[in-house]
């Protein structure tokens, strides 16, 4: 693993971002984890294809903390998805939770994400943009690995490869790929979807948020009543 001495905390994100965008996934993971080394992470929400970037990552640096938000209100599949690639590909995850349990705020503010736009903000941020934060506080962590993909949302469409989020690089080494480039992926290493994707969910998070597609929806109103796509674990970067 890289050292201390060896790392360069300097990173121009547009610069890298355009020096990068012809490189594959691997190269990105690999340019991310010689400059970062220990202080690089990888978010997972065990969604619908997580398992393309936990391969990839782990291929290069094995012993990449795992950072998974367990809200208390994820899907039955998603705990045992979770539990099928922590074992298989022997990730070092790092849970992290709200500091309210989910009784706890239910009991304090009744059910916010059925309280309109303001109690579903209010919602993600107790529940999943504070564990992040955290995560990200105590790991040390200086930059982030995430599985954004541009063709998931319109909210996504124009996201660069490598970009700055409250002081830390972040870096989305399979931003540009398609759906069949994701199918390609997972066929060639012999990995799973999530077990829910066969029953119509291609986008997955709590349960009483989810829906699968059906027709006349989109992607995107699939997840939040169709208010909002980003739950605001990668929204207020600097993106360039």
């Amino acid at each position: 693993m890289p050292t201390a001495d060896t790392l360069n905390p300097a990173v121009d994100p547009a610069a890298e971002d355009r020096r990068l965008s012809g490189s594959t996934p691997l190269e990105r993971v690999d340019w991310a984890y010689r400059q970062f080394g220990g202080s690089l992470v990888l978010s997972t929400s065990f969604g619908a294809q997580a398992a393309v970037m936990l391969h990839l990552a782990t291929r290069v640096a094995p012993s990449i903390p795992v950072v998974f938000i367990d809200t208390g209100y994820l899907f039955p599949e998603t705990y045992r998805f979770a539990d099928e690639l922590t074992t298989r590909l022997k990730l070092n995850l790092k849970v992290y939770r709200a500091v309210e349990s989910p009784a706890w705020l239910e009991a304090r503010s009744g059910k916010l994400w059925e309280q309109g736009a303001e109690g579903l903000a209010r919602y993600n941020q107790i529940m999943k943009v504070e564990p992040m934060q955290r995560a990200l506080a105590e790991l040390g962590a200086r930059a982030w690995l995430a599985g954004l993909r541009r063709v998931q949302s319109s909210s996504r469409e124009h996201l660069p490869v490598v970009s700055s989020q409250d002081g830390r690089t972040k870096v989305l080494p399979i931003v540009e790929w398609t759906d069949r480039d994701v199918y390609r992926y997972l066929t060639e290493n012999g990995l799973p979807y999530h077990p829910l994707w066969e029953k119509g969910y291609v986008s997955i998070g709590d349960t009483h948020t989810t829906l699968p597609l059906t027709v006349n929806m989109t992607p995107e109103d699939t997840r939040f009543f169709g208010l909002k796509r980003e739950c605001g674990l990668h929204d207020g970067g600097s993106h360039i």
